[in-house]
C-alpha cells in the first residue's frame, strides 16, 4: 500500500458506523475540555482558587508540552513543536480508522483531548492549564481536562499492549 491508497481507504471508511461513535467521542472530549477552560478563563481571573487540601484552580498558561515541558520563548521552536503535534494527531486520526475497536477507543480518547490543546496553541498561543494537585509544599505539575483524557488513553494504551504481549507469551 501507498499513502494515496491509505488516504482512499480512511476516506471510505470514514462513515462506517463504528466510526461516527469514535467521532463523536473525539468531540464529546473536545467540547468537555473547551467548555472547561472556557470557564476557567473567564471566571478564576489568574487567581488560585482553593478547593481543599490537596486541590486548587489555579490558571497558568503553558507554552510548552505535556506539563509544562519544553517550555520555550522562541516563536520559532513553539511553531516547529505546534506543526509537530499536528501531524501527530493527523497520523493518530489516520491511523485510528484502520485500528481494532479497542485501540480506536483509546485513540479517541487520546485525539479528543490532544484536539483540545491544539486548539488552544492555535487561539491563544499557549494551553492553560488549572487543575494544581499538592500534597502540602509538593505540587505536581498543573494541567487541564484535555491533558486527564490523553493520559487516560495512553495509560490504556499500554495496559492493553502489555495484555496483548503477555497473552502471545
Amino acid at each position: 500500500m501507498n499513502f494515496f491508497t491509505d488516504i482512499k481507504e480512511i476516506k471510505n471508511n470514514f462513515f462506517k458506523k463504528e466510526n461516527i461513535y469514535f467521532l463523536l467521542l473525539i468531540s464529546i472530549i473536545f467540547f468537555l475540555d473547551r467548555i472547561s477552560k472556557f470557564q476557567i478563563i473567564n471566571n478564576l481571573n489568574e487567581s488560585t482558587y482553593y478547593i481543599n487540601n490537596y486541590i486548587n484552580l489555579d490558571l497558568i498558561w503553558n507554552t510548552g508540552i505535556g506539563f509544562g515541558f519544553l517550555s520555550f520563548t522562541s516563536n520559532f521552536i513553539y511553531n516547529t513543536v505546534t506543526a509537530i503535534i499536528a501531524l501527530i494527531i493527523v497520523f493518530l486520526f489516520g491511523y485510528s480508522f484502520k485500528s481494532n475497536k479497542s485501540e480506536k477507543l483509546f485513540l479517541s480518547i487520546i485525539i479528543g483531548g490532544a484536539l483540545g490543546n491544539f486548539y488552544d496553541r492555535i487561539i491563544y498561543k499557549a494551553v492553560p492549564d488549572f487543575i494544581d494537585l499538592h500534597y502540602n509544599s509538593f505540587h505536581w505539575f498543573t494541567f487541564n481536562i484535555a491533558d486527564i483524557f490523553i493520559t487516560i488513553g495512553l495509560v490504556l494504551m499500554l495496559l492493553a499492549g502489555s495484555q496483548k504481549k503477555n497473552k502471545n507469551e
